[in-house]
């Protein structure tokens, strides 16, 4: 099957991860049966569908022609020969169960026609032992989605021993036709990627707890706010469900040995039936008590070292097996659950000497298996980092937070790629910011620059506060802000024109980032502000002063005071906003006009930006830069490349000369 023949999904359970398959399948265009064993189950998924849709059309993040059409798309039904008659692609999503999953197998193999790819949506479980329950092994893999699939980036496509490559990438194309990010997991091992990492994790914790090293809130209180995880440990498995991770972990235990044997904190906790807040209780109390309140100054280093050791060790096996790379298990980590960071990279910044020397201590201490050194993970050691190594080029600017990209047409486009982050920025992504523009300035093969942010949910939606505010002092705050001050700047005075393509929000610093830039072209969907106000701040990277120069002081005061969202086509009214244009026509458009800006005269186009800066500052001072620059340009080859091209009603071809 060829992911161009694909026309047809059946999605096999209707429960929250079933129907919300369906929904995605639909959305894009796919005809989808949605089936389950009962009337009642298949209809109550069926709703679920409606109702979020509608919802979708509501926040006006799809159309409700878009809405309603989606909904035409679904057939719900219950016989699983109707079901999977005509199906192209089978993505099975019943109850994580080895055996309920293999009677369904057993059953839809029957029914479906030969040419079906086969996709179990599995978060543990083997791929290769479902897969041999089928007639077709080499067109069977896992395609594990996260809850809730509709708005969860991350798909991992999971090859099975038999799993053939032409399954596999039309199972991932298919991904991205959802709008979906798919990432290979080359190898079936139990948890893949994401739960590899995270199910230890939580674990860890647990056994802390467990041998009275630590408590829940300094847990939480460190991964939360030291470690800037978007929840604490505990907070997060409450909201997981104490039993599922239990019950993977047990998976765990039993396929890779006594390193994963559960924390005694962990089974006690699922022996009372405290499973989070499904069930009112887990590790904090959500019926009597205050839910997760996890304090902001509890964290320890010792914690934060011993969970990333944890991690980093976990990573190296995964590269020791071949299951996947450092990129990809970062890009899944930060995709699936939300890190700032991934593993690896975290663990780089920390030191995996560091790390190594925390698991040997641990190890002679205590003498459980989970503390054994991999020897994957003394290689990266040796080899300075997952992402370093001795043959990395010093010289070469790294970028793990945006993405740099030539698209051609003389344009550098710079892509905010913290997607699971809704794009915020940390100074690290303050420095790679500045570093990529002093590439492109450097090249003189680039002639504008384009800034994206990643996927069509934001732009930028700020700083990533939950990560950097917790443990900052006023005098880190001040640094903070005159290095978001100082990149943005460099943004506004650099000599090559800049555009911001807004797709979604641009909240904050990403706001910010976009009044810096000399153009600014925006979706339909788009929603603009600065929030700072409703977190207690302001805004901290120039939006005070460069706001009421766009809008007035008036206009700039009710946009920064209110701390609310406006949408594009307010912000054009309000004069913010250059450009709206309707949302499929978006990324075409984005591209057309940096080429556009790319096409123009370098030279005067670099004076005329020096020029009106400085007439902002000081008009005299601007008007005399003014006829500086334009007795300049009486001298260029450029001025006469365009008289000539005026005269002779041709395009100019400009050299910057």
């Amino acid at each position: 099957m060829e992911f161009e023949d694909i026309e047809t999904v059946a999605v096999l359970g209707a429960g929250n991860m079933g129907h919300g398959i369906a929904e995605v399948a639909a959305l894009a265009g796919y005809d989808v049966f949605l089936r389950d064993i009962k009337e009642e189950f298949v209809q109550n998924g069926y709703d679920q569908i409606v109702w979020s849709l509608d919802k979708l059309a509501e926040k006006e993040q799809i159309s409700e022609e878009d809405a309603e059409a989606a909904e035409e798309r679904i057939t719900p039904v219950v016989p699983v020969e109707e079901a999977v008659a005509d199906a192209d692609v089978v993505i099975e999503a019943v109850p994580e169960k080895m055996e309920i999953k293999k009677d369904v197998y057993n059953e839809v193999e029957e029914h479906a026609p030969d040419r079906a790819l086969f996709a179990t949506n599995t978060s543990s479980l083997s791929i290769t032992e479902l897969s041999e329950v089928t007639e077709r092994p080499e067109q069977f893999c896992g395609m594990h989605f996260f809850n809730p699939p509709v708005r969860m980036q991350l798909v991992e496509v999971i090859s099975g021993k038999h799993s053939s490559e032409e399954t596999l990438s039309a199972v991932e194309e298919l991904a991205e036709a959802f709008g979906k990010t798919p990432v290979r997991v080359h190898k079936d091992s139990p948890g893949f990627i994401v739960n590899r990492i995270l199910v230890p994790l939580m674990n860890e914790a647990c056994w802390m707890v467990s041998e009275e090293d630590a408590t829940v809130a300094e847990i939480d209180s460190t991964t939360k706010f030291d470690m800037g995880l978007p929840m604490g440990a505990f907070e997060l498995a409450d909201l997981t469900g104490i039993d599922v991770i239990h019950h993977v972990l047990e998976y765990l235990h039993e396929v890779l040995g006594d390193a994963y044997e559960p924390a005694p904190f962990l089974a006690e906790t699922v022996e009372t039936e405290n499973y989070g807040k499904k069930s009112g209780k887990g590790f904090y109390d959500y019926e009597d008590g205050d839910g997760a309140d996890v304090p902001t100054d509890a964290g320890s280093e010792a914690v934060t070292k011993r969970l990333a050791a944890v991690m980093a060790n976990e990573v190296a096996h995964l590269v020791e097996k071949d299951v996947s790379n450092p990129t990809d298990i970062d890009r899944a980590v930060m995709l699936g659950a939300g890190y700032p960071d991934g593993p690896a990279k975290m663990a780089d910044d920390i030191g995996l000497d560091k790390l190594v020397e925390t698991l040997e201590e641990l190890h002679e201490e205590r003498g459980h298996p989970r503390f054994e050194v991999s020897p994957a993970l003394r290689e990266a050691a040796e080899a300075g980092g997952f992402h370093g190594g001795d043959d990395a080029d010093d010289d070469a600017p790294e970028f793990t937070n945006i993405e740099v990209e030539y698209p051609g047409e003389m344009v550098g486009h710079i892509v905010l790629s913290r997607e699971a982050r809704m794009n915020t920025m940390n100074p690290e992504m303050l420095d790679e910011l500045r570093a990529a523009l002093d590439e492109f300035e450097d090249d003189d093969e680039v002639r504008a620059v384009l800034i994206t942010g990643k996927g069509d949910r934001a732009f930028s939606a700020g700083a990533d506060v939950t990560s950097m505010a917790s443990s900052a002092s006023p005098l880190d705050g001040i640094e903070l802000s005159r290095k978001g001050q100082e990149t943005f700047g460099a943004f506004e005075e650099s000599p090559l024109p800049v555009v911001a393509a807004i797709d979604g929000f641009a909240l904050g610093g990403g706001f910010e980032l976009a009044m810096c830039c000399d153009y600014r072209l925006a979706s339909e969907r788009s929603e603009l502000g600065l929030p700072e106000h409703n977190l207690g701040l302001l805004p901290g990277w120039g939006g005070t002063q460069r706001l009421q120069r766009l809008v007035g002081m008036s206009r700039a005061k009710e946009i920064i005071l209110t701390a609310e969202r406006f949408d594009a086509d307010t912000m054009y009214d309000y004069d913010v906003v250059n450009e709206v244009v309707a949302n499929d026509e978006f990324e075409e458009r984005a591209h057309e006009l940096a080429a556009e800006m790319a096409g123009g005269p370098p030279v005067s186009r670099a004076l005329t930006k020096k020029a009106m800066l400085r007439g902002w500052e000081d008009v005299d001072a601007g008007l005399e830069l003014e006829a500086q620059s334009f007795g300049h340009l009486m001298g260029t080859d450029d001025l006469m490349e365009g008289i000539t091209a005026f005269m002779g009603d041709g395009e100019p071809e400009f050299e910057g000369k």
